[in-house]
C-alpha cells in the first residue's frame, strides 16, 4: 500500500482510521501522537514518524506480534536509532531479546514492544550487552524486574525514562567487496 503524507489525512482522518485497529496498537498510535504530533506516513497497516525524539524512527503496526517476553504481550512499535553493534555481539542480542533488531548494513538498532518505556529500556540493555557492560542472562534479569516494577508501582526505572547513552549520527558496516 502506498504512504500517504498526513498532509492529505488530518488528525481526525488518521484518528479514525486506528479507531479499528487492535487496541494496543490504537493506544501506541495515540500516546506517540500525543507525544510527537501527526505522523509523517500513513497507510492502512502502518504509521511512521522520522526523527523523533531520539529516534531515527518510529513505527506503529495495526497487526501486533506476539511476544512472550518478559511477559505476554503484543509487539505494536518499533523505534529505532542509529547503532553500531560490534559483530561479535550480534548472537548475544539475538539471545538477549527476539525484538531487538540489530541491522548492520544500516547501522540500525530497533526495538518493538507496545510502550516508548519498553523500547527505551529494550535498547539500553542492548548497549550494556553490546558493549559488555552486562551478560545476556544480566540484561534479561533487569528488564523482566524494570517492566514488574512498572506494573506494581507505576514508576519508570531509569532506563525505561530515555536513552542512557547518545547515539552516534551516522553508523553502518557496507562491509567489503570479495568479488
Amino acid at each position: 500500500m502506498a504512504m500517504q503524507s498526513p498532509a492529505r489525512m488530518d488528525m481526525g482522518s488518521i484518528q479514525g482510521m486506528v479507531a479499528s485497529w487492535p487496541e494496543a496498537s490504537r493506544m501506541a498510535a495515540m500516546d506517540m501522537m500525543q507525544k510527537y504530533g501527526p505522523p509523517q506516513g500513513v497507510t492502512a497497516s502502518m504509521l511512521v514518524w522520522e526523527n523523533n525524539g531520539p529516534w531515527k524512527w518510529t513505527r506503529i503496526f495495526r497487526e501486533p506480534v506476539q511476544h512472550n517476553f518478559p511477559m505476554p504481550h503484543p509487539d505494536v512499535l518499533e523505534q529505532a536509532i542509529n547503532y553500531q553493534v560490534p559483530v561479535d555481539r550480534y548472537d548475544d542480542l539475538a539471545r538477549y531479546d527476539g525484538s531487538v533488531i540489530a541491522e548492520r548494513t544500516k547501522g540500525q538498532l530497533s526495538a518493538r514492544c507496545d510502550k516508548e518505556g519498553a523500547n527505551f529500556l529494550a535498547v539500553n540493555l542492548a548497549n550494556d550487552v553490546a558493549t559488555g557492560k552486562r551478560t545476556v542472562e544480566d540484561a534479561r534479569t533487569y528488564y523482566a524486574r524494570a517492566i514488574q516494577a512498572f506494573k506494581q508501582t507505576n514508576r519508570m526505572d531509569p532506563y525505561m525514562q530515555g536513552l542512557q547513552f547518545r547515539p552516534p549520527a551516522r553508523a553502518g558496516d557496507t562491509d567489503r567487496a570479495v568479488i
